[in-house]
């Protein structure tokens, strides 16, 4: 007979687009006067996800603003305020997911997270939300110079906090994310609504 797979006992988060609203079209809007193609031709051809990840991994912001400008000189304002006005990204907290951090925490569960930031404006985050201040461990990507769906990091983060995958429930809003951890042997929850999530920490066990 099958052995039934053990419940987790903590809950591991990502941070943005699960904890944190983060969008660069919050700003972007505002630059570009809501004028939504030549913004969507701006962040799929100049400040792109990969050029964003790479600030992510630890590039420092300077070199970063430098490199793109110097590819395209014409959109040197609007390059530099990724940096200069990233505060603008992030309008608010996920009332509802915080609130769930918030009773797994008042029950004594652990609680952890692994996430995909630049280590200055990760620094930046924490004075905003103060949540963010109380896991139990974190790895942050631009600190350890690694990036996620990379399984370097999910094995970096069970070896420094010392936890096995199983007893881990992940929770992240990319699905190359969610699929690395799987594949490790997190339980892991693709991040869409906090009810939905709600639902999956009830289904694993957890009072919220």
């Amino acid at each position: 007979m099958r052995a039934e797979r053990s419940r987790p006992r903590v809950v591991v988060f990502d941070v943005g687009a699960v904890l944190i609203e983060w969008d660069p079209r919050h700003l972007y809007r505002k630059i570009f006067a809501a004028d939504e193609a030549r913004m969507e031709q701006f962040l799929a051809e100049v400040c792109t996800p990969a050029w964003n990840l790479e600030q992510d991994r630890g590039r420092p912001w300077s070199e970063a603003v430098a490199e793109r400008t110097a590819l395209f000189p014409d959109w040197g304002a609007e390059i530099a305020a990724f940096d200069t006005r990233w505060s603008e990204m992030v309008p608010h907290a996920i009332d509802g997911t915080v609130a769930l951090l918030g009773a797994l925490r008042s029950t004594g569960v652990p609680t952890y997270a692994i996430t995909n930031f630049s280590a200055d404006k990760f620094a930046i985050a924490r004075e905003r939300f103060p949540f963010l201040a109380d896991f139990d461990g974190i790895v942050v990507s631009g600190e350890v110079r690694l990036v996620k769906p990379d399984p370097a990091i999910f094995s970096l983060f069970l070896e420094q906090n010392g936890l096995t995958a199983a007893e881990c429930l992940f929770v992240d809003d990319n699905p190359d994310n969610i699929a690395t951890a799987q594949a490790m042997g997190f339980t892991a929850h693709l991040f869409r609504k906090p009810e939905l999530f709600a639902d999956a920490l009830k289904a694993s066990g957890f009072s919220v």
